[in-house]
């Protein structure tokens, strides 16, 4: 007997201004489009939502990838119209994957829905995964216990030191790596943009773009252990 397809829930930004820099940002459209290679390869299903549904706005897109010119294409219509992450019934995954980007640092934090999925995936089993700037979708995710779910946990998460060197310090609205450890996290930094990923027990998280694959590699040993 087979067993049945994994799913995967990949939850993108939609927060489309960067601060008060006056330039555009979104989702990182790699860091969803690797991952989904990534899962797709392993036979898993991949469904995207959005914070607020519709289309979400994209940055870094790299038309020269073909990874990634085959997710827009791919997903086409579905992702011009994703649904908004509060009509998901995260009940049918196994995993959620938060993208980056930098948008995500102003919808992710704070967002009950981003709570109520990532909670009740991990608390029936599953994983949940996030990289680069889409671990700000855990500073504020907690257990029904009441704990931060990445109290005690080692996580990693674009650092201070890339952030600084992409000149968006005082851009964002708070450093992603020192909101975390205020949580209870052990951040683990790895050199700046360069593959780094950690995976403790059913939480998964990459760095930075560079890790996005890896990231999605992870979460598939980890379903697959399951």
């Amino acid at each position: 007997m087979t067993s049945p397809t994994k799913r995967i829930l990949t939850v993108l930004t939609s927060h489309d201004r960067l601060g008060d820099t006056g330039r555009a940002t979104g989702f990182y459209v790699s860091e969803a489009a690797h991952p989904w290679e990534v899962f797709r390869k392993a036979g898993f299903e991949v469904d995207l939502a959005s914070i607020a549904g519709g289309e979400p706005p994209q940055d870094g897109y790299d038309s020269g990838d073909p990874v990634q010119r085959e997710f827009l294409e791919v997903f086409g219509e579905r992702l011009r119209t994703t649904p908004r992450l509060a009509e998901v019934d995260p009940a049918g995954y196994d995993a959620v994957f938060f993208a980056g980007g930098h948008g995500t640092m102003w919808d992710f934090p704070g967002d009950g829905d981003v709570t109520r999925v990532a909670r009740a995936v991990y608390e029936r089993g599953g994983v949940v995964a996030a990289v680069c700037h889409g671990p700000s979708a855990l500073v504020d995710v907690t257990l029904s216990d009441g704990t931060h779910l990445v109290s005690g946990r080692e996580v990693a998460a674009f650092t201070n030191a890339e952030e600084a060197a992409v000149g968006l310090t005082e851009a964002v609205p708070f450093l992603l790596a020192d909101a975390l450890t205020a949580r209870g996290a052990r951040h683990s930094a790895g050199p700046e943009f360069a593959e780094h990923v950690v995976r403790d027990g059913r939480l998964v998280t990459g760095q930075n773009p560079a890790s996005a694959a890896a990231t999605a590699e992870q979460v598939v040993a980890a379903l697959t252990e399951m």
